[in-house]
């Protein structure tokens, strides 16, 4: 109860039983609004201070329903908010805090009944989180970064056998910044590694002390990745686990049983040249290193027929698999 609520402040009082009690399939009648202002805040009123206080509210450009019953339509369905909610629980780009906090948030853009429905949600201390709370940070900080086309300097990690994050060198990692996206449940920037020359992937999650340097970031004509523009569903579709590194054209016979897996991973963007029996053979454009991991993933359903040197490295790699397990 609010003890020092006057009727100065009914329209914020009537605001937020609407935001709290109403939605569009549930929506209040004038004579409901009134026991909640007495219920909520110890407010008693007549119906005339209620639609007079609607009206204005509506005149503010608060989006109330006031014909068949009261209510506020909201921003978000409720199914779009479970959506919203079930991916920041499942985000291994955030820590278990920062999850917490934001998935109260978005519980508080729907109405109370709403948030009965999402009371079931799975623990979070029981889904894999980020050990960095830097993130939101680092994610600010690289969205101004890449608005004012600055370079950044930061720390990246790895995970030692404490389960804690160290870095991999002492010097900072300078990069120009591009893009950020999320793939496989996680964050990742996209930048122009000067030392290296090339495109590279960094986890968010493993960024800590991120600075903003006053050097433009390097221009975009002059990194090859950008020569035909920079189309990132392709960038990720042949960036499949975001490794960095030249991406190649491969070919390889697979089953017609695979062809989920195929768009899961590539997207659409893969050529069907021959059909067999239950057999397809496939040409796409991918990260070798990525491909290496992926056919191992996929064992005896992929048999890479080009380059041949991707061939045989692969064969290797499944000779020291099976020697392992011998």
């Amino acid at each position: 109860m609010f003890g020092t609520g006057t009727k100065k402040m009914l329209n914020i009082m009537i605001l937020k039983i609407l935001e709290r009690y109403s939605d569009e399939h549930r929506p209040l009648t004038q004579k409901k609004i009134l026991e909640l202002l007495n219920l909520e805040y110890g407010m008693k009123c007549d119906r005339r201070s209620v639609k007079s206080n609607l009206i204005s509210l509506k005149e503010m450009g608060y989006d109330i329903n006031i014909r068949k019953g009261v209510y506020i339509r909201r921003d978000f369905e409720d199914a779009e908010l479970r959506m919203l909610i079930d991916n920041v629980l499942f985000s291994k780009t955030l820590s278990q805090s920062q999850a917490k906090r934001l998935i109260e948030k978005l519980k508080n853009l729907g109405s109370n009944q709403f948030s009965a429905k999402v009371n079931h949600i799975c623990n979070l201390p029981e889904l894999p989180h980020s050990d960095n709370t830097q993130v939101m940070f680092n994610l600010d900080t690289l969205n101004f970064a890449i608005t004012k086309r600055r370079k950044v300097s930061f720390i990246f990690n790895r995970y030692g056998i404490d389960f804690k994050l160290h870095p991999r060198r002492e010097e900072p990692y300078i990069v120009s910044p591009y893009q950020m996206a999320a793939t496989n449940g996680r964050y990742y920037l996209i930048a122009h590694n000067d030392e290296q020359n090339t495109l590279s992937n960094y986890r968010i999650d493993k960024i800590t002390d991120i600075k903003i340097l006053n050097i433009p970031v390097k221009p975009k004509s002059e990194i090859s990745e950008f020569a035909n523009g920079f189309n990132l569903p392709r960038h990720l579709a042949e960036h499949i686990y975001m490794f960095s590194g030249e991406s190649i054209w491969v070919k390889f016979w697979t089953t017609d049983s695979m062809i989920d897996a195929l768009i899961d991973w590539f997207g659409k963007d893969f050529k069907i040249l021959e059909k067999a029996e239950n057999k397809i053979l496939i040409k796409v454009k991918v990260n070798e290193k990525a491909i290496k991991v992926w056919t191992i993933q996929y064992g005896d359903k992929i048999e890479v027929v080009e380059p041949l040197s991707l061939r045989e490295e692969i064969k290797v790699q499944a000779l020291k698999i099976a020697q392992n397990h011998s």
